[in-house]
């Protein structure tokens, strides 16, 4: 370079050249230079005097020739010259050139950025009388730089703050980077880590797997794996998500990317909800779900011999009212209670159930039925030891249903409906035994959800009627009374009796809206007797405890009275003494009929606790007394003592007294001679549908009449 200044020194000291040259670099710096060139006169202050600007340096910095001779704080804005100001100074001060980026905007709208050197030229004394200054004009090269930055910073954000392990490693598997997350998982500082194999982090019966992994990667796949373990620094092992990406640089794969996600917590909660699916939250024994799948591993998987097993089902008798007596706490920890003395059975060939409620299943592998037997002979020696509960001793029984594979059943839900049919049994026979499923205990209603959804259709499909018995009056033997009962004729089958779906209409509410049927269809038909001309008739009908309970009951017998235009007088109700345990409600619904004027009548009288009582406080007109007095007043004397006092007691009482179930001419003179106001009975008539009753008694007693 000081050659050069020299050959220039020399040739612009020639007269011939000087002149040529310094225009030649005039016209080079001042027209075709694209850097912006500023020539700054230093003067005392310090101030910087605009001595000269090329061509570029006005259109960019949009000068004009006017600034030449003015100083910066004289041409550009204020902030503007000051930070300028501080730069130039910075060179007087230095003595050295000084270099700096800038920016500003180019016509007053679009941002240029600017990298200047400012260089000081010294006079004769050297000091400094001149600063030159060249601005180059770095947008392009200033913008791709920040687009670098800001990716390499969104890059390192979405690594640093990833909550996934992300490892950056070379080709051979050796760790550059790791984020926290990564430190976080593994509890290796990124220090520890660098330079270290990746490798040395995944379980060994996973490795090769991993190797795999890394080795398709390479070759430009990306990859993932669900299935894999790595080694904390503490040297438990950890379940992972792995993915692996390819680093490409200029279609070089140069790295590779290696994210694990922890699945630890996953997993266990996976396990966790997988227990609770298949066991009991309250006892922690297995539930029905558990239950279900073992008895189709045991009869479908093709890998095991499936040979003879037992099903038991247990309930506890009289639970229900334990619980409703000390509640429903209590009852949950007797349950615990039984599910630990069952617990003491269970090994690889039995394992215990709870399904629901005090309902337990034992499923025995391998054995046959005379085993079956013992086991749960066993199991009733396991219930003859008391359990304690708050200090207190209770007794439990078991009542338990047996059903055999393949004999009984050959899949799970004919396993399952057929010891619950044996249970059944057990409990209908006096409870605290046990029993073997035998087919004779399948009946047409074995599957009572069926018969369920068949009565709910019933009344659509007019199914139900009502049958007629009449009730003779001794002294003049006329017939003025009916009991009216009902009757189902399902399409699918046949008749019904009563003592199947009466307790079923109990059980699922569907008591009221059958009373309620039963009701308009009784009113219904003492309206068309009256119409046709039986006037003086009464008709009886059987209110259920549930329905009588019903608060919009009396309000409903009133709106069918009133419907059919009929006498309260012709209409009676018939309930049992289990209806009136209640005295608090009792009364005033029985009151509110007497002012219908409704007849009421107690059936069943003298097979309760407290005849005498209901008796007293209610308003009762007529008592019937059960058959099962009248079957036997021939031949015990008891039952005969029982049935006279009672009409003894009904004709002191001023009440009416009808003897139910009478079949033969020698209870009929007994209960005459007994003076009993009524019978009722297959002596006289079996129920009868309404038009039967029209020919065989109606019609009859008109024709007398005429």
């Amino acid at each position: 370079m000081d050659n050069l200044n020299r050959l220039l020194t020399k040739e612009l000291a020639l007269g011939k050249t000087n002149s040529m040259i310094q225009k030649i670099i005039f016209d080079i710096i001042f027209q075709h230079v694209q850097d912006m060139v500023f020539v700054m006169k230093v003067e005392k202050g310090p101030r910087f005097r605009y001595l000269f600007v090329n061509e570029s340096g006005m259109q960019k910095a949009n000068l004009s020739i006017d600034v030449l001779g003015k100083t910066m704080q004289e041409v550009l804005p204020v902030d503007f010259a000051n930070t300028l100001q501080q730069k130039y100074e910075k060179v007087l001060k230095t003595k050295d050139i000084v270099l700096f980026d800038d920016q500003f905007y180019l016509d007053g709208q679009k941002e240029i950025y600017g990298e200047t050197i400012l260089t000081p030229v010294y006079n004769n004394k050297k000091v400094i009388s001149y600063v030159v200054a060249v601005t180059r004009d770095i947008t392009e090269w200033s913008l791709e730089k920040n687009k670098i930055i800001e990716s390499e910073q969104r890059y390192r954000s979405i690594v640093d703050n990833n909550l996934d392990a992300i490892f950056t490693i070379s080709p051979e598997g050796k760790i550059l980077e790791a984020n926290p997350a990564a430190s976080l998982l593994t509890g290796y500082a990124e220090k520890q880590m660098t330079n270290r194999f990746i490798y040395d982090l995944v379980n060994d019966h996973d490795l090769e797997k991993f190797k795999t992994l890394l080795e398709k990667t390479c070759l430009g796949y990306a990859m993932e794996s669900l299935d894999c373990k790595i080694i904390h620094r503490k040297g438990q092992l950890l379940n992972v998500q792995i993915k692996t990406v390819p680093i490409v640089v200029h279609s070089d794969i140069n790295g590779l990317y290696v994210i694990f996600k922890d699945l630890s917590d996953q997993a266990k909660n996976m396990e966790i909800i997988k227990f609770m699916s298949f066991h009991d939250q309250l006892t922690g024994l297995l539930n029905r779900s558990a239950l279900l799948e073992h008895l189709n591993e045991y009869i479908f998987s093709p890998f095991r011999k499936t040979e003879e097993f037992a099903l038991i089902t247990i309930d506890l008798d009289r639970f229900k009212y334990l619980n409703d007596t000390l509640g429903h706490l209590a009852g949950d920890q007797i349950l615990k209670k039984v599910a630990e003395r069952l617990l003491r059975f269970q090994n690889d060939h039995c394992y215990v159930y709870r399904v629901g409620g005090d309902e337990f299943n034992i499923l025995l592998l391998n054995i046959g039925r005379q085993e079956a037997g013992a086991f749960v002979r066993k199991v009733f020696t396991a219930f003859a030891r008391s359990f304690y509960l708050n200090s207190q001793e209770y007794f439990i029984s078991p009542s338990i249903g047996i059903s055999m594979y393949p004999n009984d059943g050959k899949d799970a839900e004919m396993l399952i409906k057929n010891a619950d049919e044996a249970l059944f049994r057990v409990k209908e026979r006096g409870k605290a035994h046990y029993q073997f499923y035998r087919t004779d205990m399948n009946s047409v209603f074995t599957n009572i959800v069926t018969l369920e959804t068949h009565l709910r259709k019933a009344i659509d499909k007019a199914e139900l009627s009502l049958f007629y018995q009449p009730q003779v009056d001794i002294a003049t033997g006329e017939v003025r009374s009916f009991e009216a009962l009902l009757r189902w004729n399902d399409r699918e089958f046949g008749s019904i009796s009563p003592s199947v779906f009466i307790p079923l209409a109990e059980d699922t509410g569907l008591i009221i809206s059958i009373g309620h049927w039963v009701i308009e269809n009784a009113c219904e038909q003492i309206k068309c007797w009256n119409d046709k001309g039986y006037i003086d008739i009464h008709v009886a009908i059987n209110i259920s405890q549930k329905q009588f309970q019903h608060p919009n009951l009396v309000q409903f017998i009133q709106s069918m009275i009133e419907k059919y235009k009929i006498k309260a007088s012709s209409l009676g109700i018939e309930i049992t003494e289990g209806a009136m345990h209640d005295t608090k409600e009792t009364i005033p619904i029985l009151k509110k009929m007497k002012e219908l004027g409704i007849s009421i009548s107690v059936d069943d009288f003298g097979t309760g606790y407290s005849s005498l009582n209901y008796i007293k406080q209610f308003p009762i007109d007529i008592l019937k007394i059960d058959q099962s007095f009248i079957r036997d007043i021939l031949i015990a004397e008891k039952d005969a003592a029982i049935t006279s006092t009672i009409i003894h007691l009904g004709k002191s009482l001023g009440l009416e007294v009808v003897a139910e179930g009478v079949e033969s001419l020698e209870q009929v003179e007994f209960l005459t001679n007994a003076n009993c106001h009524k019978i009722q009975g297959f002596y006289y008539s079996k129920p009868l549908p309404a038009d039967e009753i029209e020919k065989q008694f109606l019609l009859e007693k008109c024709l007398k009449e005429s």
